[in-house]
């Protein structure tokens, strides 16, 4: 039996908590929250211990999975590592830039099993789509655009309208995207930002972002914390062979269009309709079972280091005007 201890007992950390439940060979073995008002119930909720100190965690567990908000990843992060436990990290890796190098340093320094969860790579459409473009479904890829977002989300302590904590909607938001494009595309060389972010409109936030990849392809990245008409989350894919779209509000969501030979029009529509799983518990099991076998899981910590980068590139861009490299 594989002991897990979940640090932070929010929203995402109640997520984490009901896919490990779903594990027959995954017991929660402790918990812990800065608010101690949060552990009791939650402990009472999962039938586990309720530590009041992080140090009572890591005594009781061999995984620790991080749920507080991203401006504390490192505080609990780094600990847990040092004392030789496998870590989950909840997304962004860090804050800043300088909390992302602090991490990955700990990380190399103790040869640690770590896994930012960048739980969009284990979403269908998302996994399909990269599977068909790493297998040359579209051909070469010329342009990207992808949109995610909803009303702004709130938290018990409002942290997310706390640019300082959050990082706003281009570091807690479309980074998803910026990890998923890196996995799918390649490497980003350079990114321009417009936002919303720094207008001091109250519990608003947009920022549309243009990278371009190594590879050439252009890229456009739209996050919106604007939308009271329920979350959306969108891509067209476009390359010399074809089109992938996804549109999360379509019954068939993932559509897939290929030109005719020799470039002649009439290209044909395929739909795909992956079968609906929980992408939590993907993640959560592939991680579990990373540890159970002593690999590597497929998200490094420096895939997070490098999503992190091209999110806070984005935040420089916005408040600067200018184009920010990356190369």
């Amino acid at each position: 039996m594989t002991r897990v201890g979940i640090v932070g007992l929010g929203t995402m950390g109640r997520t984490h908590a009901e896919a490990y439940q779903q594990m027959p060979d995954v017991e929660i073995t402790a918990v812990f929250d800065r608010n101690p008002v949060r552990t009791e119930p939650f402990a009472s909720d999962f039938q586990t211990f309720g530590a009041t100190t992080l140090g009572e965690l890591l005594n009781r567990c061999e995984i620790v999975d991080i749920c507080v908000p991203t401006y504390r990843h490192a505080e609990f992060a780094i600990p847990a590592v040092e004392a030789g436990k496998a870590v989950v990290c909840e997304k962004p890796l860090g804050r800043t830039m300088e909390q992302c190098e602090q991490i990955l340093e700990a990380v190399s320094k103790h040869n640690a099993l770590f896994m930012p969860a960048h739980v969009l790579r284990f979403f269908p459409e998302f996994k399909r789509a990269h599977e068909l473009v790493q297998g040359g479904a579209v051909g070469n890829v010329a342009a990207v655009r992808t949109r995610r977002g909803g009303d702004f989300p709130r938290a018990s302590s409002d942290w997310y309208a706390d640019f300082s904590k959050s990082g706003g909607v281009a570091l807690d938001l479309i980074i998803h995207d910026f990890d998923w494009i890196r996995w799918t595309f390649g490497p980003i060389e350079r990114v321009y930002a417009k936002s919303l972010t720094f207008q001091n409109l109250e519990h608003l936030d947009y920022t549309l972002v243009t990278m371009r990849a190594t590879s050439g392809a252009v890229i456009h990245v739209e996050g919106t914390w604007c939308d009271p008409g329920g979350f959306r989350v969108t891509f067209e894919i476009c390359g010399d062979a074809g089109m992938l779209e996804y549109d999360s509000r379509q019954m068939v969501a993932l559509r897939m269009a290929k030109r005719a030979e020799g470039a002649q029009g009439g290209g044909v529509e395929v739909p795909d309709n992956p079968a609906l799983q929980d992408p939590y518990y993907l993640e959560l099991r592939h991680f579990v079972d990373c540890y159970q076998q002593g690999i590597q899981p497929m998200i490094s910590a420096q895939d997070g280091y490098e999503a992190a980068r091209i999110a806070l590139a984005a935040i420089e861009s916005a408040q600067t005007g200018k184009v920010i490299s990356l190369s």
